[in-house]
Order: C-alpha cells, then structure tokens, then sequence
C-alpha cells in the first residue's frame, strides 16, 4: 500500500520541483501554491461529475472503436477536465495580488492541474492489478501529460491577463488548446485500446500506426510545452527589466 502510494505522489511532486524551480525570479508564496495545488484535488469531483453524464452518450466500442474513442477523449475527458480545471484555475489566480508576472500563469496552471493528477493517478496506481508498471507508464505519461496540458493553458491565462485587448481570445485559447491536446492524448490511446482485441491483421496494423503517432505527439507535445515555459520566462525577464530601468524621457513597457 506504501509503495503504491508513493509511487503514484512521487512523479507529482518531481514536475511541481520543476515548475517551482523554474520560477526563480520571484518564487510564489508556498501557501498561495499549497492552496491551488488542493483546489486542483478537489477538481476531480465536478470533472468527474461531468463525465459521468456524457459518458453514457458514448458510442458503443464494440461497434464503433474509432467513434468510441475519438468522443470519449475529446469530450468525456478533454472538455470535462479541462473547463473544470481553468475555471478553477480563473476562481484561485485571476484576482489574486501575487498573479503579477508572465510566468505565474504556468506557474499556478500546472500546480492546479497536478493536484488533479495526483488524486487520478492515486486512484489508477492503487486499484491496478500490477501496481508497479501502472505507476511507471502513468508516472512517465499521464502525469507528464497532465502537466503539459497546465502548460498550455497557464501560457494563454496569463496572456489574457497582461494583454487586456486580446483578453476574449487568449481565454478561449486557455480552454481549446489544451482540450485538444488532451482530447489527441487520449483518443490515440483509446482507439488503440478499442482495437486492440480485434483479430483483423488492419486492427493490427492501425494499432500500431497510432502507436507510432502517440510517440510522435507526446514529443512534440514536450517541446511546445518547454518552448512555452522559455517565452514566459523571457517576458517576465523583459517585464522586470523594464520597471527597474530608469526613466530618461522613453517608453520601456514591451
């Protein structure tokens, strides 16, 4: 049971290690964190909640694998986790004193979405059969996956935040993108669940095509995100640069 639960916390807390220490301008305060990362615990019950309805309108796998997996990914998991997580997310950060960077967006995004997979994956890794290899694949997918997808949408929130002309659009985009990625994410993983117990030598040969994209897309998924984490790291750099240099007639706000 220990080692259960320890191995399903533990990629947790390495990916908030990372995010924290990627903060390091000026680090957010520990208890505004704690308190989003819980939020983000708690967010598994209207999720949950939500997907429960749509998931009886699902088509049946049996007779629709492709159909079945593509609603299920997109919609049942992408949209009902997703929307619960930024509008959470908006509840905590948006008013909130200490959102006054560029990269707190991330920041706080990935601390909330990371309490949600904490809760998952708790759940996943201690009701598994094989505790051990279900920890390691969602300890080396899932959680990643669930942060990248944080990523994404801490990336738009604080564009929203900062640029008040384009607020409408970014805040969409802090919902579509990541229902996307998470939609992709799972739909590829589904449908080749879905087809997998098909005797057909096709089934086969799709199963493993759409292994071969999910490799493709989890990478490219880490490099978008990574690429994100730099750009708001750099504007925060540029944006504290710019208040400490000394006024001498000009404009320095980028």
């Amino acid at each position: 049971m220990n080692i259960a639960f320890v191995s399903a916390v533990l990629p947790v807390l390495l990916l908030l290690f990372f995010i924290y220490r990627k903060d390091r301008l000026n680090s957010e305060p520990l208890g505004k964190l704690l308190l989003t990362f819980f939020v983000g615990c708690l967010s598994v019950i209207p999720a949950g909640l939500l997907e429960s309805m749509l998931m009886p309108l699902a088509p049946p796998a049996e007779a629709a694998p492709v159909l079945n997996g593509v609603f299920t990914g997109y919609v049942v998991a992408g949209l009902s986790e997703e929307l619960f997580k930024l509008l959470l997310l908006l509840l905590v950060i948006w008013r909130s004193r200490h959102f006054d960077e560029y990269f707190d967006g991330i920041v706080y995004a990935a601390f909330l979405s990371l309490g949600f997979a904490c809760v998952e994956n708790i759940g996943y890794v201690m009701s598994g059969e094989d505790v051990m290899s279900t920890a390691l694949m969602r300890g080396l997918l899932a959680v990643p996956a669930h942060f990248l997808f944080a990523v994404t949408m801490g990336y738009y929130v604080s564009l929203a935040k900062f640029d008040p002309a384009g607020r409408r659009g970014y805040l969409w985009k802090a919902l579509l993108f990541p229902v996307l990625l998470h939609g992709t994410y799972d739909a590829l993983l589904m449908v080749s669940s879905n087809l997998t117990g098909s005797d057909s030598g096709l089934s086969a040969c799709v199963t493993g095509g759409l292994f071969i994209v999910f490799v493709v897309f989890d990478v490219k998924m880490w490099k978008w995100g990574l690429k994100r984490i730099k750009r708001l790291q750099e504007r925060t750099r540029e944006e504290g640069y710019n208040r400490l240099r000394p006024f001498d007639g000009f404009t320095w706000n980028v």
